[in-house]
C-alpha cells in the first residue's frame, strides 16, 4: 500500500524499491497491478490456494464421515485417507490427493484416532452377572471371626 502513495507520488521503480527495501522486479509487478487493477488490487490477499469445497461441500463431507465407514460400503468401521478421498469425491464430484486430505481434515477440527477393538468373544451379560454377584463377594473379602 505504501507502493502505491510513491507511484502516485510518480517516483522511480529504483527509488521506490530504494524506500521500501525490495527488488525493482516487485516495485515494477506492483506498478503493473496498480495500473490496471487500482490501489485495492495491491490489497494482500490469502496466502496458499482457495479450498476447492464450499461451506456447504464441507459440511456434507462431515455429515458423510458421521454416518461411519459401513454407511458408504466399507467392511470395517475404519476411516482411511483413502475411504475419506473416496467418500469426498462420491458427496461433492472433488478430488483430492488422499495425502492431501489429511490437511482438510485438521481443518474441519478432526484427530487421528485409533478404534479399540473388542473380542468377538466377549459377553456382556455374563460380564454383568459377574458384576453384580462375583464382584461384591470378591471385594468383601473373607470374613473374620473378630479383632485379633
Amino acid at each position: 500500500m505504501q507502493a502505491a502513495d510513491l507511484f502516485e507520488a510518480d517516483l522511480s521503480n529504483a527509488e521506490i524499491a530504494r524506500r521500501l527495501h525490495v527488488s525493482r522486479m516487485s516495485v515494477s509487478h506492483w506498478y503493473q497491478t496498480w495500473k490496471e487493477q487500482g490501489k485495492d488490487g495491491l490489497k494482500a490477499g490469502h496466502p496458499g490456494q482457495q479450498s476447492r469445497l464450499s461451506p456447504e461441500q464441507r459440511h456434507q463431507v462431515v455429515e458423510a464421515l458421521l454416518q461411519g465407514p459401513h454407511a458408504h460400503g466399507f467392511e470395517t468401521e475404519l476411516w482411511t485417507l483413502a475411504r475419506i478421498t473416496q467418500v469426498i469425491q462420491k458427496v461433492t464430484g472433488v478430488s483430492y490427493h488422499p495425502g492431501h486430505v489429511w490437511y482438510l481434515l485438521q481443518k474441519l477440527d478432526w484427530s487421528c484416532q485409533k478404534p479399540q477393538p473388542s473380542p468377538k468373544e466377549r459377553d456382556e451379560a455374563e460380564i454383568e452377572r459377574w458384576r453384580a454377584h462375583d464382584w461384591p463377594r470378591i471385594k468383601r473379602g473373607h470374613k473374620s471371626e473378630g479383632p485379633s
